[in-house]
């Protein structure tokens, strides 16, 4: 039997990452996928629901061009266009990334792969009798499933999960979404922007509950702004058929209320998916439902490693391209280790929001003194120009050296801005020399400048004077 250098089983962020980087490195490697390359964040996450967000954001633009003194009749939504649209551009980076994985000499074969030994893996190719393949070393980057939960009525065939909800061929008039975490969030935009009235349903006492708790409530505020209904600190035991859709019956510290809908969908996140892979019979320690790692993203049998979702933490893609890359490294003989020091976070909602390092609560629960900044983004003049002056950015800093411990934005393109505040962690900046930087006029980056200048009351622009 011919051996590899590594098997990567998976081809999401982390196992292409992985694959790659092996590759780079002088290796022999396969990759088994069963289903499409790009795993859930090319195909039915990260990327189909940023273009329904731009697609609505589009809409809502066209609806109030008269701000900018352009005249616009007739815009509506042909959601069988945009769909078709949105699957265009998966087509396309998926093509691109079997293009990529192809000239890197990376084998590619399509099936279910189970380990059978430490070297060793079985692949169920769909027709035929089931593949051997050995490496010395393998990779597990089988990422993660929709969760739901366990109550009456939440694994009925009609309720949407995340991926049901970007493949929508009509749009309900009303949609009940139970979880208010970022998928949920994001899902109530694109919907909202589409004229579907929207009800977020949250256990926690407030929507995006790892976020810092001044920056959810924002959100919240602006969201029903926006019109979408928030429930929170409430409880949903069951989810009953109506003759017109759906109704779920919640309790929160008022009682038990029941609220209709003509959907509904659960978004309460993600499990890791190690069914059917062989991790008992090979002996791989799980920690709960993931499969337990070292900082090289190696598992406790020698030779196997895992990467992404399927190792539980932050399930972001970004996140899974880093452990791939360390994993593919220890795999083929680096001393790599993972670094989750300073790791961004994004919500494309409306306005985005965005962070880094740690939240408020979590600072004062270290028992750090802080200080902290904050700047509006009323008072910025790019965000004036845009349309979209609501949100901030908050520093947050210890007192005594002034070591930035984590940045929070709510407003106008966020994710974009937060990279800048990660750099400055990672290289554990202090917010003096954030302060100490010149940043370009007009932008939306002063926003993070005047946060800093703020943390020590050195303030300088405001709505009045930042022109």
């Amino acid at each position: 039997m011919e051996e590899r250098d590594l098997i990567v089983i998976g081809g999401g962020p982390a196992g292409y990452v992985a694959a790659l980087r092996a590759t780079q490195l002088g290796g022999k490697v396969t990759l088994v996928e069963g289903k499409e390359l790009g795993g859930t964040c090319l195909n039915w996450g990260c990327i189909p629901t940023k273009f329904l967000l731009h697609s609505t954001d589009v809409y809502q633009s066209m609806k109030f061009t008269q701000q900018y003194g352009i005249s616009v009749e007739g815009v509506k939504i042909d959601l069988s266009r945009m769909q078709t649209c949105k699957n265009a551009v998966v087509s396309t980076l998926v093509a691109g990334l079997q293009g990529r994985l192809e000239s890197s000499r990376v084998e590619i074969i399509k099936g279910w792969a189970k380990l059978v030994a430490a070297n060793k893996v079985e692949v169920d190719l769909g027709k035929g009798p089931k593949q051997t393949i050995q490496a010395r070393k393998i990779i597990i980057a089988t990422g993660s499933k929709p969760a739901t939960i366990p109550v009456p009525g939440a694994n009925s065939p009609d309720i949407l999960n995340s991926d049901g909800m970007l493949s929508l061929g009509k749009l309900p008039k009303s949609l009940i979404i139970i979880g208010g975490g970022a998928i949920g969030v994001e899902m109530a935009t694109i919907f909202a922007r589409l004229d579907c009235k929207v009800t977020i349903v949250e256990l926690m006492p407030h929507c995006l509950p790892n976020q810092d708790g001044e920056i959810a409530i924002a959100l919240e505020d602006v969201l029903r702004e926006d019109g979408i209904q928030i429930r929170c600190n409430a409880k949903v035991s069951r989810i009953d058929d109506t003759a017109r859709g759906k109704s779920i019956v919640y309790s929160d510290s008022a009682g038990e209320h029941k609220l209709e809908g003509e959907s509904v969908a659960i978004t309460t996140g993600y499990a890791p998916n190690i069914n059917n892979l062989g991790i008992e019979e090979c002996g791989i320690a799980l920690d709960g439902s993931k499969i337990k790692v070292n900082e090289r993203m190696e598992t406790s049998v020698p030779g196997i490693y895992a990467a992404g979702d399927v190792v539980g933490g932050m399930l972001l893609a970004h996140v899974g391209f880093a452990e791939g890359k360390v994993a593919a490294e220890g795999a083929m003989g680096q001393d790599s280790r993972i670094d989750y020091q300073a790791i961004p976070q994004g919500i494309f909602s409306s306005p985005e929001v965005a962070s880094v390092g740690l939240t408020e609560e979590e600072a004062t629960s270290q028992g750090f003194e802080l200080q902290i900044g904050r700047f509006p983004f009323t008072s910025n003049s790019m965000a004036t120009i845009l349309g979209e002056r609501r949100g901030l950015v908050k520093i947050i800093t210890e007192q005594k050296y002034g070591q930035v411990l984590g940045v929070h934005i709510i407003g106008l393109r966020a994710t974009s801005l937060i990279p800048e505040a990660a750099l400055a962690m990672k290289m554990e900046a202090t917010f003096q020399e954030i302060a100490a930087t010149i940043h370009a006029h007009p932008s939306l980056s002063e926003a993070l400048w005047g946060a800093a200048l703020d943390v020590s009351d050195q303030m300088i622009l405001s709505s009045s004077a930042n022109g």
